[in-house]
C-alpha cells in the first residue's frame, strides 16, 4: 500500500488529507520537529511538513533557509513529493521552500480540494518529466531537446511525424510559411536518422537562377556549356549516403524537374553534358511556402513530381498559431545571444510579450529572432523593454489577423484557446486594478491566493 507521511499538529490538516487520498494511502504522522528526523529511512510516496516543525533544520546562521533541510529529507525519504504546509501569514515562507526543493505547498485552513488540486498537479509534472525522460532514452539526442519543446498541440503533431519518418527512407515534404523552420525540421529529421552521419547537404533552389539550378544539383561535365572549364560534382553527388535538402523546390525550373524525378525513381543521374548514368543514395527532403497542387493545376509544377515528393508530408504552423511557445522562443533567443554578446539580459518586460503574443508575425520565428536581437543589441538594462522594438509591434492593427480562427484546429482546440486569452487578460487588469496586491485581487475574483499564483504561473504573470 502506497504512504503517506505527516509532520504537522493541526487536526484538521490531518483529516482533509486523510479524505483527500482516501483509502488507498495508509498515514503516518509525527507532530514534533525531533520525531520527525527520529524518523527511520521509509518508502513514502508524498511527505506533508508544517515548515513549523523543521525547527532548527531550517534555520542557518539564525536564518529562515530551507534548502538543507529538504535536501536531508529527500535523502531520508527517497522518492517522496514534499509539500510544504504553513498558516497564510507564512506564504512567503512556503514559496521559499518550494524555490528551495519541495513539490508545492499548502496554507492554512487546508481543504480537500486544495490538496487534490496539489496532487493533480505534481501527478501532471511527473507525467511531463517521464514523456521527457522517454525521449531523450529513446529517441531525442541530447542538444535537440530545446528545439523540440513545445506547448502547442499543433507542434507536437509535427514532432511525433519527426520521430515516426526520422528513421526511415522515405521523402519528406515540408510544408509551411516562410520563417517557421522548415530547415531546422529538415536537420532534426537527419540528425535522428540512420544516415547521421553521412552529409547533410542544403540547397535554396530559389536562390539559384533557371541557367545553373541543373549544374549545381546534378553537375556537369567539362565543356557541357560556355564556361564550364572543369568537371563539377553536383549536390546529389555530394550528398551521397546521406541527405539532401531542397528548400524552395516549387521554384525549380521545368528540366530540372524532369532530372530530380529521375533521381527520386531510379535513384540515378547524369551530370549536364554526360552520357553516362551515375547511382546515388540520397534520402530528400523538399520544403515550400507555396500551394504545390496549385502549380500543377496551373501547369507550373510536374503531378509525377509532386507525388514522389508528398510521400510524408509534415505542415508546419505559423508562428500565430502555436502562440503558446512564444515565451520559449524568447528563452531560447535571450539564452543564445547570452552566450554570444555575454550581457546577461535574462527577461523581457510584460508588455512586450503581451505584443508579441497579439502580433501576426509574418515573418514567424525569423522574423521574431530579428527582432530580439535587434532590442538585445540596443537594451542597456538586464530586461528587454518596449523602447528597443518598432513602434508598430504595438498598434492595435498588427492584431487583426488573430481575430479569424484557425480552421484547421478542433472546436474545442478554439475554445481552449478564447479561454486562455480572456483569463491573461484578465489576470493582468485584476492585478493592475489591485496594484499587484495578491489578496485583494484574489478576493475579488473569487478565488483563494493558491489559485491566484498558480494562473499567474500559467500566463507568466507578475504582480
Amino acid at each position: 500500500m502506497n504512504r503517506i507521511l505527516i509532520a504537522a499538529n493541526e487536526a484538521e490538516a490531518i483529516t482533509a488529507i486523510r479524505q483527500s487520498f482516501g483509502d488507498q494511502f495508509s498515514l503516518d504522522t509525527v507532530d514534533s520537529p525531533e520525531t520527525l528526523w527520529a524518523q527511520g529511512q521509509r518508502r513514502y510516496e508524498y511527505l506533508f511538513v508544517d515548515l513549523r516543525l523543521l525547527g532548527r533544520a531550517a534555520l542557518v546562521e539564525g536564518k529562515p533557509d530551507y534548502a538543507p533541510a529538504l535536501t536531508t529529507l529527500r535523502e531520508k525519504f527517497p522518492g517522496a513529493f514534499v509539500v510544504a504546509m504553513a498558516p497564510q501569514e507564512m506564504i512567503r515562507e512556503a514559496v521559499s521552500a518550494v524555490r528551495a526543493g519541495a513539490s508545492d505547498y499548502l496554507t492554512y485552513p487546508i481543504d480537500a480540494s486544495e490538496i487534490r488540486h496539489v496532487r493533480e498537479s505534481i501527478e501532471q509534472s511527473l507525467r511531463m518529466q517521464s514523456e521527457l525522460q522517454y525521449l531523450r532514452d529513446h529517441f531525442w539526442q541530447e542538444d535537440s531537446l530545446e528545439l523540440v519543446r513545445t506547448h502547442s498541440p499543433l507542434m507536437r503533431r509535427a514532432f511525433d511525424k519527426v520521430r515516426s519518418v526520422a528513421p526511415t527512407r522515405s521523402t519528406v515534404l515540408l510544408t509551411g510559411e516562410t520563417g517557421t523552420g522548415k530547415g531546422v525540421l529538415a536537420k532534426l529529421i537527419h540528425r535522428h536518422s540512420h544516415r547521421k552521419t553521412k552529409p547533410f547537404v542544403s540547397v535554396h533552389c530559389g536562390a539559384i537562377p533557371d541557367t545553373l539550378i541543373e549544374s549545381e544539383l546534378f553537375g556537369h561535365e567539362k565543356g557541357a556549356f560556355t564556361g564550364a572549364v572543369r568537371r563539377k560534382l553536383g549536390k546529389f553527388e555530394i550528398a551521397d549516403g546521406g541527405t539532401i535538402f531542397l528548400d524552395e523546390v516549387g521554384t525549380i525550373s521545368a528540366p530540372a524537374q524532369i532530372k530530380l524525378l529521375q533521381v527520386l525513381q531510379d535513384r540515378t543521374m547524369e551530370r549536364v553534358g554526360g552520357e553516362k548514368s551515375i547511382e546515388v543514395d540520397v534520402r530528400i527532403i523538399a520544403a515550400t511556402n507555396s500551394d504545390l497542387l496549385r502549380m500543377v493545376r496551373e501547369g507550373r509544377f510536374r503531378l509525377d513530381l509532386y507525388y514522389r515528393l508528398n510521400v510524408f508530408p509534415i505542415e508546419i504552423p505559423a508562428l500565430r498559431e502555436r502562440s503558446e511557445d512564444i515565451p520559449l522562443f524568447v528563452d531560447l533567443f535571450l539564452e543564445r545571444l547570452n552566450r554570444y554578446y555575454g550581457k546577461n539580459i535574462r527577461s523581457v518586460h510584460p508588455n512586450v510579450l503581451e505584443a508579441f503574443e497579439g502580433y501576426a508575425w509574418p515573418g514567424n520565428i525569423r522574423e521574431m529572432e530579428n527582432l530580439v536581437e535587434r532590442a538585445y543589441i540596443l537594451e542597456n538594462s538586464q530586461e528587454l523593454g518596449p523602447d528597443g522594438f518598432p513602434s508598430d509591434l504595438f498598434a492595435q492593427d498588427g492584431r487583426g489577423p488573430r481575430q479569424t480562427p484557425d480552421m484547421r484546429l478542433t472546436l474545442a482546440e478554439v475554445r481552449r484557446r478564447a479561454v486562455e486569452q480572456t483569463e491573461r487578460q484578465y489576470l493582468r487588469e485584476l492585478l493592475a486594478t489591485h496594484k499587484g496586491r495578491i489578496n485583494a485581487s484574489a478576493e475579488a475574483a473569487g478565488i483563494t491566493t493558491r489559485q491566484l499564483h498558480k494562473l499567474m504561473g500559467k500566463h507568466r504573470l507578475d504582480k
